[in-house]
């Protein structure tokens, strides 16, 4: 473990049985979700390489999490919304963005034909994307550099393939419950601001944290293959 990881305080208790059920939910309601869309996607338009799929789902994924932070940002501007609502409306928004980043990255997983259904290998590759490049550094560290062709796979391929999943995924829940609270906690508060600018504050937060998602996204999964595979 990390200094990072000894050095900062756990988040415990309540929050954190909470943020991992949300965590755990998200990835069983979007899972067969995303092999669909993706599925659909290909139907739609069958001339469109993996990375033409891949694009169109990194554009929906932060044009629908800039839309939703702008919209609850947007809430203090309303006449008669306190801050006790505009707080309920901010932490339902947070599982929003929960769900839409595990429904991104399991399509992602679908378009680069890595098999991840066991849900202990869901939970880990949607955890490390949200958490940007200290999750890639975590389970970087877990799969090891390996030799021969099997070091140049992509981390979300090798990771199939890592002994110890459980030990690897306690690791990275502690790390994903800290992380998920602060940055979350961070971007509430400059959603409260007055009139357009929580918004503002909100769309802006919101699509930063996508673009991480999307950036991890290809650190974790690698460049799309070329051509759909046979299968």
């Amino acid at each position: 473990m990390s200094d990072d990881d000894t050095s900062r305080p756990e988040v415990s208790g309540p929050a954190a049985g909470v943020v991992t059920a949300a965590l755990r939910r998200a990835v069983r309601l979007q899972s067969g979700a995303a092999r669909r869309y993706v599925h659909k996607l290909r139907e739609d338009h069958p001339d469109e390489s993996p990375a033409q799929i891949r694009s169109r789902l990194d554009s929906l994924f932060l044009g629908a999490v800039t839309a939703s932070g702008a919209a609850v940002g947007g809430t203090a501007a309303v006449p008669g919304i306190g801050t006790i609502i505009a707080f309920g409306a901010i932490g339902a928004e947070s599982l929003v963005f929960l769900e839409a980043a595990a429904f991104y990255t399991l399509a992602v997983a679908e378009v680069h034909g890595v098999d991840v259904r066991e849900g202990e290998h869901e939970e880990l590759l949607v955890m490390t994307v949200m958490l940007g490049a200290s999750g890639t550094a975590v389970l970087a560290n877990a799969v090891g550099s390996g030799a021969g062709s099997a070091s140049r796979a992509s981390l979300a391929s090798r990771v199939l393939r890592v002994p110890g999943l459980k030990e690897i995924n306690s690791r990275m829940m502690h790390r994903f419950v800290r992380k998920f609270a602060v940055k979350r906690a961070g971007l509430a508060l400059g959603k409260l601001a007055p009139a357009g600018l929580g918004a503002a504050i909100g769309g802006w937060g919101n699509r930063k944290l996508g673009r991480t998602v999307v950036d991890t996204a290809d650190a974790t999964f690698g460049a799309p293959p070329l051509s759909w595979s046979a299968g």
